[in-house]
């Protein structure tokens, strides 16, 4: 486990850190935050947001940033990596009375060097419309508060859209807005348009066109973020019952579900590929969810406190050929088919699902690494690696895979029971490095060929595994966690008896799950602020539905248990704040990551330091290389 030493190491805030691609450099003099840079007093505000728009001005330098601060929004060129901030000339500042700024998105399609759409969203439920170049104030949403006087969670345009834009409140509810309508004088009335599993759609009746178009009530308690798909057709809602709910977005048609393992779901994200989803909240994990077969892949162990912020990596995570890696790509129930029905068969015309031509000489391996970081309100940055051994751990294995190292045999255990263990030696990463991580090379041991070393090193991406007495399979999930109605599947479901045969040989040890139980429990914190009181009631009326429905899903495919599924570990854990983090966001040559004390940090990716590296002192900067 990546964890912090002892001592005064404990407090200490990391300014670099070490991954397989390089070292990540803090660049001091590219902080952003308040002119006077003093910290902000967090108590019981909204937490600090940051939004990024490209203008594609011809200087070459068109980034902005926008970012709130307790009542302050803050508008600035964004130099990142190339040149240090000047904090003393915003392009806009603006503080508002009686409400504070909670999120913001920018409309990428209509922003130029003259003027940028930036939507706001207020902790009393309103939205505005600005645009910080002109200094204008379009136009207002939910002005009287008569469509939700919950606080705005999360406000985003719908993707390729100049007009539409969907704005979520912690009252549960989403709404379809059009910037071109009015919000009317009177509470709207809503006609049920379509109503599914614990979520409804309605239209808003009216003779005129009015705001909103459409309300979404989705899951109970609030609705904390929501994430579109990389084409905009799905939507990800993560939400306080600690379900994730994904939908067909044109069509109101709920595609998936996931339960967190405990407590509420904070956040959400894609992969750029839009095949998985990230989801962190309050049981400090984050989990890895198959879009194509409605189900937890893996989870994430490194926080020690709820994660705040997930979000992937588009620049190193890699994909060769755009495909997916080794002899199959497709989903696992076309994997199954194809085993079961006709290893030697394809399917006619099928170009989703195909065993890959790929000579068995090729000599270039394949492979696919997705990295996505996440942070927390521990104040750390943890970073992961999704690999093929998690992804596809049920493909065979050919001669084109040389890289990959497979050994299975048994030893006893303190139990006296088999232990069935597979071990990565190598993966390639996108930067086209070999790294080799805990290699179990019984040659090298001087181990005879079919046994294995007392102790085996953890891997960052792949759990050791166990087999329960009697052979039999530790998770019997009673229920299927994708939609039967889903417009990309079909009406297709997955075989849950399929799915709990894939990890029977995947469990963790019954002392190890055990630990992992109680470790949730023990260490679960309760460190979240809410910055409105009836966010807290409703957290509370729900709190009881919610333990029931944990009992209910709890070893299903909605949430299987810790041993069910692989456990990754995080290559980089560190500290890198004082107070907790709201803010990661990864750029082509830089990370950002900013705090509740309204410090907006850039991080130079390896290689990327450029005309900063003079301002910024190695021997002040401890190094953290976590293995």
């Amino acid at each position: 486990m990546a964890a912090e030493g002892g001592g005064k190491e404990t407090n200490e805030i990391k300014t670099q850190f070490t991954t397989r691609e390089g070292i990540y450099k803090l660049l001091t003099h590219s902080e952003y935050s308040r002119p006077n840079r003093v910290p902000f007093n967090s108590q019981g505000s909204n937490p600090v947001k940051v939004s990024f728009v490209n203008v594609n001005d011809q200087s070459g330098n068109g980034d902005r940033i926008c970012f709130n601060v307790g009542r302050e929004l803050y508008f600035y060129i964004y130099k990142g990596v190339r040149k240090a901030a000047d904090l003393s000339k915003p392009i806009d500042k603006r503080i508002y009375k009686g409400t504070q700024p909670t999120c913001h998105d920018f409309n990428p399609l209509t922003a130029t060097a003259e003027s940028v759409s930036l939507l706001v969203g207020f902790s009393a439920g309103q939205v505005q419309l600005i645009d910080p170049i002109k200094k204008e104030t379009s136009k207002l949403f939910n002005e009287e508060r008569l469509i939700d006087k919950s606080r705005v969670t999360c406000v985003r345009w719908v993707p390729g859209s100049e007009s539409l834009f969907l704005v979520a409140h912690s009252s549960g509810s989403m709404y379809l807005y059009n910037v071109e309508n009015t919000c009317g004088t009177t509470a709207p009335h809503y006609q049920l348009l379509k109503q599914g599993d614990n979520y409804a759609v309605h239209t808003c009746k009216s003779k005129s066109a009015r705001n909103p178009l459409l309300r979404w009530t989705v899951g109970e308690g609030a609705l904390n973020e929501f994430a579109f798909s990389p084409d905009g057709k799905f939507l990800a809602c993560a939400s306080q019952d600690g379900f994730l709910r994904v939908f067909g977005f044109d069509a109101a048609e709920l595609h998936g579900t996931m339960k967190s393992y405990f407590g509420g779901l904070l956040c959400v994200c894609w992969s750029p590929d839009g095949r998985y989803i990230v989801a962190g909240g309050e049981d400090d994990l984050v989990t890895v969810w198959s879009f194509s077969d409605c189900r937890v892949i893996a989870r994430g162990q490194g926080h020690k406190s709820w994660v705040s912020v997930v979000a992937f990596d588009h620049c190193t995570t890699s994909v060769e050929d755009g495909e997916q890696p080794a002899e199959f790509s497709g989903s696992d129930e076309d994997f199954h088919e194809q085993i079961h029905i006709g290893a030697g068969r394809e399917r006619a015309n099928s170009s989703h699902s195909r065993l890959s031509k790929r000579n068995s000489t090729e000599s270039r391996p394949v492979s696919v690494t997705y990295r996505f970081g996440s942070v927390g309100q521990d104040t750390q940055l943890c970073l992961w690696d999704l690999t093929e051994d998690i992804l596809f751990p049920h493909l065979p294995l050919s001669r084109t895979r040389t890289h990959t190292n497979v050994m299975s045999a048994t030893s006893p255990t303190a139990t006296g029971q088999p232990v069935t263990t597979v071990s990565i030696t190598s993966a390639t990463n996108s930067s086209g490095t070999n790294c080799k991580d805990n290699v179990s090379n019984s040659s090298a041991s001087g181990n005879p060929a079919n046994s294995l070393p007392d102790t085996l090193p953890r891997s960052n991406s792949l759990p050791q595994a166990t087999n329960p007495a009697g052979g039999s399979t530790p998770n019997s999930h009673t229920g299927s966690s994708c939609s039967s109605n889903s417009s990309s599947k079909g009406n297709s479901i997955i075989d849950s008896s399929f799915i709990a045969n894939k990890f029977a040989t995947l469990s963790l040890h019954d002392s190890r799950k055990e630990r992992h139980e109680k470790d949730h429990k023990r260490n679960h914190s309760m460190g979240h602020i809410s910055s409105k009181s009836s966010d807290k009631l409703n957290q509370l009326s729900s709190s009881r539905t919610a333990k029931a429905e944990a009992a209910k899903t709890l070893g299903t495919m909605l949430c299987p248990r810790m041993e069910d599924v692989p456990l990754l570990e995080p290559l980089v854990c560190k500290k890198i704040a004082h107070e907790r983090l709201t803010v990661l966001i990864f750029l082509e040559d830089c990370l950002v990551t900013a705090c509740q004390e309204g410090f907006i940090c850039t991080w130079a990716r390896p290689g990327k330091v450029g005309l900063l590296s003079s301002q910024n002192n190695p021997a002040n900067s401890p190094s953290g290389t976590v293995v």
